[in-house]
């Protein structure tokens, strides 16, 4: 509550100034460079995108490419000037989470590579907006194959048990096999 008030009370220019910068130099600089089990350093490149660069590849987060949307806010489909396509994570700006739980999640995810998890490609801050850019998976959720009539028809029972075991695998990983142990807590079709 200390925390909300004195920056409450710190001009918002100010705030949001001192919170890019924040996560420029705490998370896209550290993010390069962590130790891992033998002491080494890992180079992990976190790109920290311009809002404009963002708003341009979303076409201004156009409804039309809307892929989703849940309690952290909603994710567009967007696409680079090189062609690259992306998912971008719009946190809703009424969301309790502030700078240090956005740089601690860009770090963590920054940090967890497997084949069965999607990748983080950059962030992005600016003037109270606070997005993750992760990479553009064509397929939807699970939930959109599961529960729509003429997708789930098309799941014979091998497709079935390869998306559990993949889903397994990812969880394993996140639990027990990841430098960081993370428990998932909201395991759902939909994510």
């Amino acid at each position: 509550k200390q925390k909300r008030s004195i920056l409450s009370e710190t001009p918002t220019v100010d705030h949001q100034v001192r919170s890019r910068d924040l996560l420029k130099n705490e998370v896209v600089i550290s993010s390069r460079r962590h130790i891992s089990r033998e002491n080494n350093t890992d180079d992990l490149e976190l790109p920290l995108m311009e809002f404009e660069e963002v708003a341009m590849a979303t076409n201004n987060f156009c409804t039309a490419n809307k892929l989703g949307q849940g309690g952290f806010g909603i994710v567009y489909k967007g696409k680079l000037l090189d062609g690259q396509e992306m998912a971008v994570k719009r946190l809703s700006k009424t969301s309790v989470q502030g700078t240090d739980e956005f740089k601690n999640e860009v770090k963590l995810i920054a940090r967890l590579q497997h084949i069965n998890l999607v990748r983080l490609l950059a962030c992005c801050v600016d003037a109270g907006e606070k997005m993750l850019i992760y990479e553009y998976l064509e397929n939807l959720s699970l939930d959109s194959h599961l529960f729509d009539k003429s997708r789930s028809s098309k799941l014979n029972w091998q497709m079935r048990y390869d998306i559990i075991n993949g889903i397994a695998r990812g969880l394993l990983y996140l639990h027990q096999d990841s430098r960081f142990r993370i428990i998932h807590r909201d395991l759902k079709a939909s994510n």
